[in-house]
């Protein structure tokens, strides 16, 4: 835990084989890390531009598409599992996450085998499901998570979607007792909408961090058991913030923040370490408001950034499919 007395975890989101052996541990070993992430877009990067997969992809000729990429992908998941599994035995996290295939983002029952067979092929206790939050995601959600299956929510971005992963985990925590987390997008948000905000004189890079604040008070109240909100997206793109801007702004007690690696050196290097969340809600509607005032219809851009996300990660996960053929 990062931050022990006020439970705020830092994971990386992040995996490629060879920083695995390196980077990976010196950041576990030096207290800065306790988890990682994974989606397609990851997934693609590494195995299409690092030369570490090259020798296992020789032995896997006779495999689909698909069966190459769970091959490379599960190998490094349990790599990352093998690795963090100390800090999980010590009830400090550990985990590693691994996505579902976005395909399969509207069937329910197409997820939940998938997303078994995935963790019964990776062996690992410390391994999240990420199932992205639709309609049939949150139905997976429930059946992963009932069966024991530590769930990773993904792909947030309203306040609906966060609610309805939450009901689903206090349903199954009924069933079963596992942790999950709430996965809130934020950058996004804000390089969505920042240049119409900006001519009308509305404050820039505040919605997604008050959208995200306003979904961590809404969760925090359900208190559903060992459930927390995963802050994902927080890179910074161009030079307006600091490289550390969505880590440092929500910093929030029993939370988790994930975050490309260079954002993670710059936050340990020189980023806040004050507690920003709770924000009240009425600095959050005021300032909705505000961005409502200058013409942003906030539900068309979050369903916008939602459509997209998915779109994004099955483009890369089709990349990856083509790349393997």
């Amino acid at each position: 835990m990062y931050i022990a007395e006020s439970r705020f975890a830092l994971w990386a989101d992040f995996i490629e084989r060879t920083f695995l052996e390196e980077g990976f541990k010196d950041l576990i070993a030096k207290g800065i890390i306790n988890g990682a992430t994974s989606n397609p877009a990851i997934f693609k990067n590494a195995i299409l531009t690092s030369p570490a997969y090259k020798e296992q992809l020789v032995t896997l000729s006779h495999l689909t598409p698909k069966e190459k990429y769970e091959a490379l992908a599960i190998f490094d998941i349990q790599k990352a599992a093998d690795i963090l599994r100390p800090l999980y035995d010590a009830g400090d996290d550990g985990y590693v996450s691994i996505e579902v295939d976005p395909f399969l983002c509207d069937d329910a029952e197409a997820t939940i085998a998938e997303g078994i067979r995935l963790h019964e092929c990776i062996g690992r206790p410390n391994v999240m499901i990420k199932v992205p939050a639709t309609e049939a995601g949150y139905h997976a959600m429930e059946a992963l998570a009932s069966r024991g299956i530590a769930v990773n929510a993904t792909l947030i971005f309203s306040a609906e979607q966060a609610i309805k992963c939450a009901e689903a985990f206090q349903r199954a925590s009924i069933k079963a007792s596992v942790d999950t987390v709430i996965s809130v997008f934020v950058s996004r948000i804000d390089r969505a909408i920042d240049e119409k905000l900006r001519p009308q004189g509305v404050s820039v890079g505040l919605m997604g961090i008050f959208n995200a604040a306003d979904i961590y008070n809404r969760i925090e109240a359900l208190n559903v058991p060992k459930c927390r909100v995963l802050f994902a997206s927080t890179g910074v793109k161009g030079d307006e913030f600091r490289a550390s801007y969505y880590i440092d702004e929500l910093l929030a007690p029993n939370s988790v923040n994930t975050a490309p690696i260079a954002t993670i050196d710059a936050y340990v290097s020189g980023g806040d370490t004050v507690v920003k969340l709770p924000i009240a809600a009425s600095i959050i509607e005021e300032h909705r408001q505000n961005v409502v005032g200058a013409g942003v219809d906030m539900n068309i851009i979050i369903q916008q950034q939602i459509d997209e996300g998915l779109d994004a990660f099955k483009v890369a996960f089709s990349e990856i499919l083509n790349a393997l053929e």
